[in-house]
Formats: C-alpha cells, structure tokens, sequence
C-alpha cells in the first residue's frame, strides 16, 4: 500500500515569485535630492568657516540672529536689527583680526592691537622690550585677513537660514540658486586664501600658541 503525501507548492511558487531585496526598487522618500546634499553640505562648509573666525562673535551671532530675526518672519524693525547683528559682527571680525597674545614671565596670556610700531597692550598689565614688541607690528597680510575674514563671516550669515528668510521671504529660483552657491564659493576661495597666507597670530576668540 503506497501513502502519496501531498506537496503544497503554492508557498514555494510564492517565494519564488517574491523579488530579490536587490532588485527592490528603493522609494523615492528615501533618495537625497539636491536639496537635501545642498543642506547638508551648508552645515559642513559652516563648520570649516566658523573655524576662521572668533569664537564668541560666530556663537555671539547664532544666539542673537534667532532673536533678532524673530526666527526668521521679521518685521521692519527686527529687519533692521538684523542688519545691525551682520554688520556689528562683521566689524567684530575685522577688529579681532588685528588682535594677538603672548605669555608673560608668570605663563599668563596677555591680549593687544597690533599697530605700526609694535603690539600695545589692552589691560596694561606688562609691557613689551621694544625689540620684542615690533615683531608683533602691523603688517600687509592682517588687512588682508580682516578683509577676508568679512568675506567668510558673510558667507556664515548666508548660511543661516533666519537671516535669509528675513532678507528674502520669498526668494525666486535665481535668488534661491544664488544664496545656495554664493556661500559655499566664497567658503571656498577664502579658505584657499588662508592656507596660501597663513597668519601666525592668536588673537581674542582664536586659538591660543604654546608659547
């Protein structure tokens, strides 16, 4: 007596009908658009910009800018109040730059302004040789940095989206191409621009030298 067992294939014809996670097809949702690599290459580029500048103006800036734009729908007056956070910040900027520190014979960090004749120092505390204080004179390539660091800190403010949708509510695509490729250039050039003429100053809100 034979026992005939009887084999559902249908499970099996309904595996074999299931295609391969490979040759899934994967959602558009889940695929980065232009949008997405443009946004995401903005915050890094803010990241290797912020670096050039002081420290408390940037983080001076991104407290304020939320506050002032009332994020990001702003009236006339917090229009204006902007504009006056960009502009003081840019000036913060340009004045740092010609900042420098060394260390006194006690290893304390004294700040100064670079002049024509040498550092003068801000607080008074210590004073410099003269020989020593004119290797801390004013040369050609702080003005160049103080110009270039305006150039990089407008750029971080491009990047903030509460100051653009403070100037431009509504921006076309031109305007919306611009304000997406402007920073990033400028990002770029001026970074170029720093390593080509490094600086050796360590100013207010920079990082400070082992000596």
């Amino acid at each position: 007596m034979e026992i005939k067992v009887a084999v559902d294939d249908s499970q099996n014809h309904d595996e074999q009908t299931l295609p391969l996670l490979r040759n899934m097809n994967v959602p558009e949702a889940e695929r980065k658009n232009l949008v997405q690599k443009a946004i995401n290459q903005t915050f890094q580029s803010t990241a290797h910009l912020a670096n050039l500048l002081p420290t408390g103006t940037v983080l001076a800036f991104q407290l304020l800018s939320p506050i002032f734009s009332n994020e990001g729908d702003c009236d006339p007056v917090s229009k204006i109040m902007t504009a006056g956070l960009v502009a003081l910040c840019c000036i913060s900027c340009f004045l740092l730059s010609f900042t420098d520190s060394f260390r006194d014979n006690k290893g304390n960090v004294c700040y100064g302004f670079a002049t024509f004749r040498g550092l003068w120092v801000i607080d008074g505390s210590t004073t410099l040789p003269p020989e020593l204080a004119a290797q801390y004179r004013l040369r050609f390539i702080d003005l160049m940095h103080a110009f270039v660091s305006i150039l990089v800190f407008a750029a971080i403010s491009l990047f903030d989206q509460n100051v653009v949708s403070c100037f431009f509510p509504s921006p076309s695509d031109e305007t919306q191409e611009i304000l997406t490729a402007l920073p990033v250039g400028i990002g770029v050039i001026c970074s170029m621009l720093f390593v080509a003429f490094p600086t050796q100053r360590h100013g207010i809100g920079f990082p400070l030298s082992a000596n």
